[in-house]
């Protein structure tokens, strides 16, 4: 006899159908909140990090956005997301000891210093020893900050010191304090041998004229010709992330090459209104130059999803040294293959002598596209803690009176940030897509060596 399915039947499958679409639309936030309190702990453990709001950490990113906030040269170079990465793991470090299931990066970070201890018996305010860590690290890593925002840094500090003094008491907020200042030291002193402050001898570019030099019609200056020297965080993070090359250089119209930059002409030539408006939205300039304008983004998110303070930490931890290492890559790829950019090829071997791109051209190599590879190692990171499709919609240059855009993804909006480029005539094509996946790779293999939990 033929099976029939009955009434009953068909509630159940009903409700089991919704329970699905409900579970698969939901963030993925396993991974940015902490697991469980374990049985064991040390009073150090017993004042939880996450009973805190992430009040502290949000207040000194929305400074520290208002110091690279610029409205002419980028005076950071890249600095800009190296010092976010090393304020990320500062955080972290300064209240990981309240949060019983995670552990240090002592020993996964590429040199990174051990970190001082919790004193056995005794209660720590977390949100005072992460105020002081990232007062401490602020001050020191934007000493040339204008007057005025030297002066916020300092009410600030001093205006959440007062607060914690008040919550924690004498005792123990001092000995919060001098944890957290005691971590930020460590960290700044680890930070300043990454190389970066290394003084290398001045650039010589190569003569060859099918590579990337600094002769016109490209810029005469050199941006970071050195940066792709800085230490790795995560050992390993490079592996199995390479790209193939992009096509080799020649004046042949049936190339990859001649396809390559020709498409880049087409597209300046019939540039819409929306295209010119999503180039100049990640232009950053005036704005968050050099990548950071990722941070910016980031700061909105955590601002939307209203985190306890140690899964702020976990989050801007991971995000930060995901794009940091993603830039060391990405520079070093550039002044190694020095893919030439479109201006010189588009004059002299497709014969339009006057063009010009439509964004300022950028004083280094083409590929990989910078913006490109930073985008996404960030949406990799933010995917895995908050889903493959989380819908955002950026508010960055609300100010500027441009129009807020929407994204169903982080991948999206990388994606389109990549396209930016290429509608900015400073791209091909091909160094955003590539630059793109190769930093979601690097981005996963952190979050895969990388151990938070015990």
């Amino acid at each position: 006899m033929k099976k029939t399915n009955t009434p009953i039947t068909h509630l159940c499958l009903l409700f089991f159908g919704v329970l699905f679409i409900i579970s698969s639309c939901k963030k993925n936030t396993d991974t940015i909140f902490p697991s469980p309190v374990l049985e064991s702990e040390s009073a150090a453990q017993k004042t939880h990090t996450k009973k805190y709001s992430a009040e502290v950490a949000q207040k000194w990113l929305d400074l520290q956005l208002r110091i690279l906030y610029l409205s002419g040269s980028n005076p950071y170079s890249l600095n800009g997301n190296r010092q976010f990465a090393y304020m990320g793991v500062a955080l972290y470090e300064a209240v990981v000891p309240g949060m019983p299931s995670y552990q240090s990066l002592h020993g996964q970070l590429n040199a990174m210093p051990q970190m001082p201890t919790t004193k056995n018996g005794d209660e720590y305010h977390w949100p005072a020893a992460a105020n002081t860590a990232l007062a401490f690290l602020t001050r020191n890593f934007y000493p040339t900050a204008s007057a005025a925002l030297k002066t916020s840094v300092d009410s600030l500090e001093s205006a959440l010191n007062a607060a914690y003094a008040g919550e924690a008491g004498a005792p123990t907020y001092l000995r919060s304090t001098e944890f957290g200042k005691e971590v930020a030291q460590r960290i700044f002193n680890w930070a300043q041998a990454d190389n970066s402050q290394t003084i290398y001898s001045g650039y010589i570019a190569s003569t060859d004229p099918t590579k990337w030099s600094n002769t016109t019609p490209n810029p005469t200056g050199v941006v970071a010709p050195y940066w792709g020297l800085n230490r790795q965080f995560v050992s390993g993070s490079f592996n199995n992330t390479a790209s193939p090359p992009p096509p080799m250089y020649s004046t042949d119209p049936a190339s990859e090459y001649y396809k390559m930059v020709k498409e880049v002409y087409d597209i300046s030539q019939t540039l819409t209104n929306e295209q010119k408006a999503t180039a100049l939205y990640f232009r950053d300039n005036p704005g968050y130059q050099s990548g950071t304008h990722y941070q910016y983004i980031f700061n909105q998110v955590m601002k939307d999803e209203n985190l306890t303070l140690d899964a702020f930490a976990v989050a801007q931890a991971k995000a930060g040294i995901a794009m940091a290492e993603a830039q060391i890559n990405c520079w070093q790829q550039k002044y190694t293959i020095l893919l030439d950019r479109p201006t010189k090829y588009i004059r002299n071997v497709l014969g339009h002598s006057t063009w010009s791109s439509f964004l300022a051209m950028p004083g280094h190599p083409d590929y990989p596209s910078g913006h490109s590879q930073t985008g996404g190692a960030f949406a990799k990171v933010m995917t895995s803690l908050l889903g493959e499709n989380y819908p955002i919609t950026l508010h960055t240059y609300d100010n500027l009176g441009m129009a807020p855009r929407p994204y169903n993804s982080f991948f999206e909006m990388a994606d389109d940030i990549g396209k930016s480029r290429v509608y900015g005539g400073i791209h091909y094509t091909y160094s955003c897509t590539e630059g793109n996946k190769q930093g979601a790779k690097i981005a996963a293999n952190i979050l895969n060596k990388l151990k938070f939990k015990r």
